[in-house]
């Protein structure tokens, strides 16, 4: 205490000391007062409010203040559509190109003009440009680090021809739609050979993040037609960027003979990265192999690199976006390096760099360009071509190497989807003068609505070729569901003391889930693989068979219920921590406002932010209303094993469920403690059926009162007891909290 006064004492002394030297260094100053040329202003009140005024005014209109004010909008209507599309079961990623669009003139600039050129003054949009595509590169370069080559190798005949075929098709397609809308909207502004191998390449692009993600959320990620999927789309982004290199060159050039320098040239930078700079990255990579920590100095050397052959490439003429995409292919193999490079850089390209992107995108995008019926007509064209081409080609290709109609069809569909890339390539047409501003609108609509169609079309595809024959078992089905890993274990290790030997007989699955679709694929491999270490290291010890059951979701509750009802579990076996349903301390009533406001932002982390939480109270009555199975609620509180079961019985409800116990822990060696909560039963009849039960089977046992009983209290002691007396015991919170772990039970009405 006596040193923080010291301390505050030197503060002040050096404060009043230093002050009044700094002012008497201002009044000698003064002399130099009258010697410059410009004016001084009256130092009265209203000149000195207007001058702070006028900096206000003069700070909002700079260019650095209006790009992060347009950051910020930006930033918030991606988000906001990106849920709602999500909420809708479509990839956010057309949300976030629908937000760049109503941003654009097509809704803002045409609702709202003022506002809209007050926030998007033209001279600005040159910042904002060159931010998406740094925003660019960077996800270029994402990308190709994401190009697994081993699974190219390991599908390389079937692949091959589906990817092909999906390029093939439709390139023939749009060159030969080329002749029919050439002369009238393009004709004016550029040569045709550009021009129609630019209608062909967006016929041709897949778009490889949109799909793994939609594999991703359909649970297909493991499936051979998942595996396949991604692999020819795999294929088709490689082949594809390297026939847009080609394009790009060809159309700058403006000739074949021309673009040849282009091509050789780019050969030869290809040839150098893969011979030279690959092998270099290789062996420095292998010494991060087991390191926790990539050294900055390293880090800074690769995004040099990056922007090295980003350069190149825009100057040999094929577009900065090739090199940063030839980059990412070029890195080192290893999946730890690849993990930690990717988390560098990901976030900020797909987060803040890429609706950047999508802004400017819709700037671009004026839909009422498209005025007339001849318009309509020539969207209406090539949409109808880009879905003939690559959905069409895909599908007949897969069928060919010997896939069912239904695979075809799938992976049709899912190369069908271009979302992301398409723009990509749109706007490097749109920025070389290749594509005129109305054709530039009706292919960003051509991409939405591929994209778009996508999820239904899946859809309709597994009801059509939805096989009704099941095939019925005798076996008892347990369905767990766990959050953390270490649940799993637990949660098997509960089942295996409650159920005993007819464990052995019991189709068990396992269901764990990742919040959040926009997850990248290969971090939700693994987290797909890390997730079920350690309920399997428990599995082989019990000498258990497992049917494990990975998704990411956003849709946590329904996705439990759904897995639940369409397996039709004998019984849902969920875990909660020691908190579940403790009781809540009643606001007083004038803090009502408070309360509101604290319901709307426990809203906003469950549904927005997704932060962690585990299943509480109102995420597992949700699970009860919406699943058909009964379900058990695992409730720890320091458990062990289980040495001592008891269950409690507070009405007639509670009575109805001991048949279910009974038959459910038939073989269970462990005798179950039947308990009234006090010592007088609450009613005679209750007391008539207590004994009844106990003399009927051996299962059952009278014993004391929970009030009274010693042993409840015991770590290897667990508590059986119904949802709606779980909910009584919570008006009592000292009672409750000394509870033993609880394995709350809930039948289906």
């Amino acid at each position: 205490m006596k040193r923080n006064k010291k301390n505050y004492c030197i503060y002040i002394l050096m404060l009043l000391i230093f002050g009044v030297l700094i002012y008497e260094a201002l009044l000698t100053g003064e002399k130099f007062t009258g010697q410059t040329d410009t004016e001084t202003v009256a130092d009265s009140g209203d000149n000195a409010f207007n001058m702070f005024k006028n900096i206000i005014i003069g700070n909002l209109q700079g260019p650095l203040t209006v790009l992060l004010f347009q950051i910020i909008i930006i930033l918030f209507s991606v988000r906001i559509f990106s849920y709602l599309f999500k909420y809708m079961g479509q990839p956010g990623v057309i949300g976030e190109i629908i937000a760049g669009i109503v941003l654009g003139p097509s809704v803002l600039g045409l609702f709202f003009p003022d506002f809209f050129h007050a926030l998007f003054p033209a001279d600005s949009l040159t910042n904002l440009e060159l931010l998406s595509q740094i925003g660019l590169i960077l996800f270029m370069f994402v990308i190709g680090m994401d190009v697994d080559f081993n699974l190219l190798k390991n599908k390389m005949n079937e692949t091959l021809v589906i990817s092909h075929a999906g390029i093939i098709v439709p390139f023939f397609l749009g060159i030969a739609a080329s002749f029919w809308i050439y002369e009238e909207y393009a004709a004016h502004q550029t040569e045709f050979l550009p021009f129609a191998l630019f209608i062909g390449i967006s016929m041709s692009i897949t778009a490889f993040p949109v799909l793994a993600r939609i594999i991703q959320e359909r649970n297909m990620t493991k499936t051979p037609i998942g595996v396949l999927a991604i692999a020819s789309a795999a294929n088709d982004d490689v082949t594809a960027w390297c026939l847009l290199a080609i394009v790009i060159a060809v159309a700058k050039a403006g000739t074949f003979l021309s673009a040849l320098y282009t091509v050789g040239i780019t050969i030869l930078f290809i040839a150098f990265m893969f011979g030279i700079v690959r092998p270099f990255l290789r062996k420095v990579g292998d010494s991060y192999i087991n390191a926790e920590v990539i050294n900055k100095t390293f880090v800074a050397f690769i995004f040099l690199i990056l922007i090295a052959s980003a350069v190149t490439t825009e100057i040999i003429g094929i577009h900065a976006l090739f090199g940063a995409f030839l980059t990412g292919v070029v890195m080192p193999t290893n999946p730890g390096f690849r993990k930690v490079m990717m988390e560098k850089v990901e976030d900020i390209a797909l987060i803040f760099f890429l609706p950047l992107f999508f802004a400017f995108t819709g700037l671009r995008t004026e839909i009422g360009l498209i005025n007339t019926l001849e318009l309509w007509m020539v969207c209406a064209l090539l949409i109808f071509i880009a879905i003939l081409g690559k959905l069409g080609g895909c599908t007949i290709a897969a069928r060919l190497v010997g896939e069912t109609w239904k695979d075809s069809l799938t992976v049709g569909t899912l190369m069908n989807t271009r979302g992301l890339m398409e723009l990509v390539a749109l706007n490097i047409g749109y920025e070389m003068g290749v594509l005129s501003p109305e054709i530039f609108v009706i292919l960003i609509l051509m991409a939405l609505i591929t994209t778009f169609m996508t999820t239904p079309i899946l859809k309709t595809v597994e009801k059509i070729f939805q096989t009704t024959s099941e095939v019925t078992t005798n076996k008892f089905k347990l369905l767990l569901s766990f959050g953390r890993p270490e649940s799993g274990k637990l949660l098997l290790s509960v089942a295996a003391h409650l159920f005993g030997k007819q464990l052995e007989d019991t189709e068990i699955i396992a269901a764990h889930y990742t919040i959040g679709t926009d997850v990248n694929p290969r971090k939700a491999k693994q987290y797909a693989e890390e997730s079920f270490v350690p309920l399997e290291q428990e599995a082989s010890r019990l000498n258990l068979n497992v049917d494990k059951r990975y998704k990411v979701t956003d849709h946590l509750i329904r996705e439990i219920s759904q897995l639940a009802n369409k397996e039709k579990a004998h019984l849902l076996l969920i875990g909660a921590g020691p908190q579940f349903l403790q009781p809540e301390t009643s606001p007083p009533a004038q803090n009502q406002a408070c309360t509101l406001s604290q319901r709307t932002l426990k809203n906003i982390r469950q549904r927005f932010f997704q932060l962690p939480g585990g299943l509480m109270k109102d995420k597992l009555q949700e699970v009860i209303k919406n699943t058909d199975s009964p379900v058990a609620i695992f409730v720890n509180r320091g458990y062990t094993r289980i040495r001592r079961l008891f269950m409690l019985l507070l009405d007639e409800k509670d009575f109805s469920l001991l048949p279910y116990i009974q038959k459910l822990f038939a073989e269970n060696e462990t005798v179950i403690h039947l308990c009234f909560l006090t010592p007088v039963p609450p009613s005679p009849h209750l007391e008539e059926n207590m004994e009844k039960t106990v003399k009927a089977t051996r299962l059952f046992t009278r014993d004391q009162a929970l009030v009274n009983n010693r042993q409840i209290n015991r770590p290897d002691s667990l508590l059986i007891v119904s949802y709606s007396s779980c909910i009584e015991l919570t008006r009592d919170p000292s009672l409750f909290t000394s509870l033993p772990s609880l394995l709350v039970m809930n039948l289906p009405e």
